[in-house]
Order: structure tokens, then sequence, then C-alpha cells
């Protein structure tokens, strides 16, 4: 029988990879007391995900990791898809300053290095408790708790939870036991990853490479220090239980780089899928980041978009464990959710067309076509555009800057410029240029925000000052005086007048209370 459990968790977490640690860490901010299960005994050692965006490095600053951005990142350098003939067809420039979250817009990163240092984190938290080597083997709920019973050694015991979060992978079980299945985009390609060491290279590479050629699609990034990545695909016929063997890594390779220069570090050969779940959540079980969605790798949004489901579960979640909002509200998980990372995986999946087509004609029309597009001024150059603000779920729809996210400028301290983030704690803002702009709250709206433990900030000449103009010049690119902003620093609404920030408090506490 399994043995009880006497602790009632407040969440209980399947999986504890880049998406279930940052969540973990997310939800201790708030006090929350946690559980996190994982059947492997420790981090993988090697990378899998190798790019991330501002928005995902901006989370990590929320974790407290701002050191290990500093020493395992590297700006990426924009990206080159080059045709049949070599020359660029396409490409991706990095956005130019200023940056709007505070962060460089893309970055590549050493994936085993930032999931040690959450689960370091982690290990400080006195409620949060790490069941590792431990197998989920049965899931259970009711109307109050969801059930994890786990297999660890020879014993098994069972957690009880009043939620439970599965991010626990593309095979996860508990997407499978609900039943949840999957919907195919129809993508599936086999790629090699080969992972290398560039010892002695006098400066990194200055771009990533798509190499778009029918005779061997392959894909070019440069990491942080000596990592380089290769991504490969497989021709037609090609053996995946072979093709990524040392010997045979090293011919491949050959064609896209000097391997005089390189000492392998992993090679591994993967099936690329376009795949979205049915459902988010059943009662008070909810997926997350790979359980829910698999993205190509084309646009580099894999983990990122893992990481955006668990910043915005995590508050939504708090806020209904303290009773602070309605259990409706988690609804908007998937409501906000689905939609944004649907139209990236779409997206994902068309750069992949593009990179690994294989028909010689196809692709010089190809290259024609996006040339053009290129000369013309008509492509989009600038990664981050691609990726879509919010259009409904726990926003203002049709208030000005709803559903985009805020910036974070520096701002002026006695110990130097610090990110806004920083001083302000994981609740919603109130955020105004001048003291005159929140003057004249109505009591209500007053007593909205003092139960939402919400924070009124001025940046101005009266309040935090910021060194540049990255949110004044928000503020006017939006038209507005006053901005309410989530926890996880998406905009609800921006407001001009009072009467209309008094107006988006009414309705922020409608859609909560």
């Amino acid at each position: 029988m399994p043995q009880a459990e006497t602790t009632i968790y407040d969440v209980a977490i399947v999986g504890y990879g880049p998406a279930g640690a940052t969540f973990a860490n997310l939800l201790t901010k708030y006090g929350l007391r946690i559980a996190v299960v994982d059947q492997a005994a420790e981090v993988y050692d090697k990378p899998r995900a190798i790019t991330i965006d501002h928005e995902v490095l901006r989370v990590f600053q929320a974790c407290g990791l701002q050191d290990t951005i500093a020493a395992h990142t590297a700006p990426h350098p924009g990206t080159h898809y080059l045709g049949v003939d070599g020359g660029i067809i396409k490409k991706f420039d990095p956005m130019p300053p200023p940056f709007p979250l505070g962060w460089v817009p893309t970055a590549t990163f050493l994936q085993p290095a930032f999931e040690k240092a959450l689960r370091d984190k982690l290990a400080a938290c006195d409620k949060a408790d790490v069941f590792l080597s431990a197998q989920a083997v049965g899931i259970a709920q009711d109307d109050n708790f969801a059930s994890l019973t786990i297999k660890q050694g020879n014993g098994e015991r069972t957690l009880r939870a009043r939620y439970l979060v599965g991010c626990d992978g593309a095979n996860s079980f508990v997407r499978k036991t609900l039943g949840i299945g999957l919907t195919d985009l129809a993508f599936d390609e086999q790629w090699m990853v080969v992972d290398a060491l560039e010892h002695g290279a006098a400066k990194r590479p200055e771009k990533c490479f798509q190499y778009c050629r029918p005779s061997r699609p392959g894909t070019f990034l440069p990491g942080p220090g000596e990592l380089r990545r290769w991504e490969i695909k497989l021709l037609p016929g090609e053996d995946p239980a072979t093709f990524g063997e040392h010997d045979n890594a090293l011919k491949v390779l050959a064609d896209f780089t000097d391997i005089s220069k390189i000492e392998i570090w992993r090679t591994a050969v993967y099936r690329f899928h376009a795949l979205l779940a049915q459902e988010w959540q059943s009662g008070r079980i909810f997926l997350m980041g790979d359980a829910c969605h698999q993205t190509p790798p084309f646009l580099g949004q894999g983990l990122s978009a893992g990481i955006r489901d668990a910043v915005n579960l995590a508050w939504k979640l708090a806020l209904v464990l303290r009773g602070d909002a309605q259990p409706s509200i988690l609804s908007t998980y998937r409501e906000e959710r689905a939609p944004h990372v649907g139209a990236i995986v779409a997206l994902a999946k068309e750069f992949g067309l593009i990179i690994g087509e294989l028909d010689p004609e196809k692709a010089k029309a190809r290259d024609a076509r996006l040339r053009d597009e290129l000369i013309s001024g008509k492509a989009e150059t600038i990664r981050q555009r691609f990726i879509p603000d919010l259009a409904g779920g726990l926003i203002a729809e049709g208030a000005p800057a709803a559903g985009t996210l805020f910036p974070q400028p520096f701002i002026a301290t006695e110990k130097g410029d610090v990110r806004l983030d920083d001083l302000l704690p994981p609740e919603f803002v109130l955020v105004a240029a001048s003291p005159v702009r929140l003057d004249g709250l109505s009591a209500s709206s007053i007593a909205t925000w003092k139960r939402l433990r919400g924070e009124r900030v001025i940046i101005g000449a009266d309040g935090l000052h910021e060194t540049g103009r990255l949110f004044a010049d928000w503020l006017d690119q939006h038209g507005i005086n006053v901005a309410i902003v989530r926890p996880d620093r998406a905009v609800f609404g921006g407001a001009r007048t009072i009467a209309e920030s008094n107006a988006l408090i009414a309705s922020l506490a409608q859609k909560l209370f």
C-alpha cells in the first residue's frame, strides 16, 4: 500500500526541468508550500535548448539568477539564411538598444548551468520538498485536492496538493494519464543535433546561419564561450539509429566547418514535431511546457514557451490559493497561453519548411521570393516582432497597451543603476510618471489595490528616476499616463485620466473577485 503523506502542499509539480524549476521558484516567492518530483537523479549535464529571449531572462531575474545570466549567456548575433547559391535570402538582425525588457533581446545560454542555479535557489527554501529519482505512477483528484503517487526506490508514497502541474516533458505521464490528446500540425522531421567545443577560437562567430540548401539543410549557432551547435537534417533513407554516431557526425560536419578545430561534446538525433495539447487543464491538474506543446527549434522558442507558461500560471495560482481571486481565473491560463504558443509553433514550422526544402527547383523559387522580399524591405528582420502580445484572457481588452509587455527601465539608486523589477514585489503594480496621475483614485480602487497587495509606483521627477527614457517613451507610444501591470509584467491596461484608471481597476476587480 502507498505510504500516507501528512503534508498537504499548495502545489505539486511533476518534472524538474527548466519549466518546472522556474515554476517552483516563482511559487516560493509567494510563500507557498510545494513539492517537486522528477525521475532523474540530477540535472542533465549537456545542453538541449540553446536560445532564450529577454522575457525568459526577465523571469530568471525574478528568480534571482542575475549572476548566472552574466556568466552563462552571450548575445545572439543574428541569423543569416543562405540559399542554394550561398547568398543571403533572409535574415534576423539583433534588436537595437535600448532593450525594452532590460536584457539583451535574444541570447544563447548554457542550459545545465541555469537548471543547477534554479535548483540551488529552491534548495534554500524551507517550504519546498524535492523528490528525485522518483517516478510518478498514479494521479487522482476530487473537489478539494489532487493526489500524486510516486515510486522512489522500493517504496511508494502519495502526495496531496491543492493543485498539480505536469511539467514532465513530451512523453508526459500526467498528460497521458489524463487522456489528453495532441493536435498534430503536420511537421515531422528528423535532425541531428551536434554540440561541440571550439578550442582556442580567436573570437566568437559573428552570425548564426541557416543553410537552406537541398543537398543538406542545416543550422549553425555559436553558444557562449567555446560552445558551438549544428542542427543537420537527415535526408530520405538515412538511418537515425546510426546517423548520430561520432564518425558519421564528423563526416557530415565537414561540409559545414573545419572539423580539425572542434571537439564533439554530444550528438543526438531528434524527431522535430509541431504539436499542441487539446486541453491544458483537467480540474485541479494543469499541463506546462513540452507536456502541452512541442515546437520545431527554428524560431528558438521551445524553452521560452515553457517559461512563459510558468510565469503565467504561478501568480494566478498564488492569488487563488491566498484567497485574493476566484478559481475561475485559472481558465485564463489556457485562454492566454494556447493561442500565443500556437502562433509561435506555426511560425517555427513555417521557418522549418523554408530551411528544410529538399527539392532543388522549389528551393530556387523560394530563394528568389525571399531575396526579393528582403531587398524590397517587405521582410521583417527583427525576431522579437514575430512574438505576439496577449490577445485575450485577464487583460482589459480594448484598453491602450493591454496585453503588451511592460518595459523594464534601469533605475538610478545610491548603489548604482538597477533594473526596475528588482525594486518591486511580484504583485500588481499601478505605475505612472507623476503623483498627480494617481491622485483621485476612488475609495473602491484603493480598497481593491490593498486587497491585491498591489504597489503604486512613480517613475519620474517625483519618484524613481529612470536612466534614459524607456518608460517615458513607452507612455508616449501608447498615449497613456498610467498603467496597470500584472505580476508577470504583462500589462492589464493603460489609462489617460483618473476616471479611466478607476474604471480599469474596477474591471480588474470584476475579473478577479
